[in-house]
């Protein structure tokens, strides 16, 4: 039964995140396809240069909400069953952590879009959200300040995702925060640093798209 509920957690969890918003908003409001413009991902930057600055942000959130909803199921399907596997107890935390992987596993290979998405940065932020908003809302402002700065969004997303889990670090070891989202952090860091290698290779090679 605990193993049919992260069984449950997980596959919620990929569709939820496999909802293509940006591209469903691209054929609505201009006709295109967005993943045939600009970087080709269907993200909300490339709404952005795509179909414009308000569609855009409407992407973002509704980005955010599907993941923080992926990751708040989590812990609702789960209640307070526990798995025990030896010394290893699996509880709705760890449920979290899964569900905010497979939220963001959606994003960028959405079975609905045949498997092209994004590169999963807001979908980060919304599992975070619902883990703890602190944390998000730190990320954000290190987003905003640095892709304003420097006008690019990929720069001002790499730095904000270390970031955040840098803020996890001195959580986890002087307060206690649960060990398992500073290594579910950790995971999703190196998957979004991995989504953004061609942006750190045009960025090394000063090609980089900017912003506006």
């Amino acid at each position: 039964m605990i193993i049919a509920k992260f069984v449950a957690v997980v596959i919620i969890a990929y569709l939820l995140g496999s909802i293509p918003f940006g591209l469903i908003i691209g054929k609505l409001k201009k006709g295109v396809d967005v993943r045939k413009y600009g970087s080709g991902k269907t993200g909300a930057t490339n709404v952005m240069r795509t179909v414009g600055t308000k569609f855009g942000v409407l992407t973002i959130i509704l980005d955010v909400a599907k993941a923080a909803i992926a990751v708040m199921l989590a812990k609702i399907i789960m209640g307070s069953a526990i798995l025990t596997i030896g010394s290893i107890s699996l509880h709705w935390q760890i449920a979290q952590a899964i569900a905010g992987l497979a939220a963001m596993a959606g994003h960028n290979w959405p079975v609905f879009a045949r498997f092209k998405g994004g590169r999963g940065v807001t979908a980060y932020f919304g599992t975070l959200f619902a883990i703890y908003p602190p944390v998000a809302i730190f990320g954000v402002e290190v987003l905003a300040i640095s892709a304003l700065r420097s006008r690019h969004m990929s720069l001002g997303s790499i730095l904000s995702v270390l970031a955040a889990w840098c803020l996890l670090v001195p959580l986890t070891i002087v307060y206690d925060f649960p060990p398992i989202y500073l290594a579910y952090g950790l995971a999703a860091t190196a998957l979004l640093v991995f989504q953004h290698r061609d942006n750190v290779k045009r960025l090394q090679q000063g090609i980089e798209r900017r912003l506006w």
